[in-house]
């Protein structure tokens, strides 16, 4: 369950069609919403649908949202998991090009950093895989690095995205 509409559910696309691990079936639903919300929705879903799933992860940044501490703990109580980023997503894309560790206000300080990287420049709304398919494992490896894992609301940079990450891709 994606908290947005595009550049989210892109990135798990291109990593589940190129990571091609058959032991692993990715349903990707977005939801932009607030973190609290797409918690809850998630949780209704499972409850909906008995057993189809082995695992429900909730993908969304900390942002200016307020309400990351219910998310995270509705998430817990019924088994979700979270890949949260903190501030955003666009953190974890740019740990694929380098090891980001200084204080990021916000997204609008991380698409400078990102331009660098994406030809033309980083586009929320065209998000093109293929930059970033031959260097998630370093993306993995540079989050991991950033916060206890559990630790990514109380942690600007973090992001759990590296847990979600190895689950489509496989063990690095």
């Amino acid at each position: 369950m994606c908290g947005t509409e595009v550049t989210e559910r892109d990135y798990v696309q291109g990593l589940k069609s190129s990571a091609r691990n058959p032991a692993v079936s990715v349903k990707v639903i977005e939801r932009p919403k607030a973190p609290s919300q797409v918690v809850s929705y998630t949780v209704k879903l499972l409850n909906s649908t008995a057993d189809e799933y082995d695992q429900a992860w909730c993908v969304f940044d900390v942002d200016e949202f307020t309400d990351i501490d219910q998310a995270m703990a509705e998430a817990g109580r019924h088994g979700v998991a979270v890949a949260l980023s903190n501030p955003c997503f666009e953190l974890w894309l740019l740990l694929h090009f380098t090891d980001h560790r200084s204080h990021a206000p916000s997204y609008a300080h991380l698409v400078p950093h990102l331009d660098r990287h994406t030809p033309g420049g980083y586009s929320k709304t065209g998000l093109d895989f293929r930059l970033y398919k031959d260097t998630w494992r370093e993306a993995v490896r540079r989050a991991r690095g950033l916060a206890p894992e559990g630790k990514e609301p109380e942690v600007n940079p973090s992001t759990g995205m590296w847990q979600l990450a190895l689950t489509i891709g496989g063990p690095a």
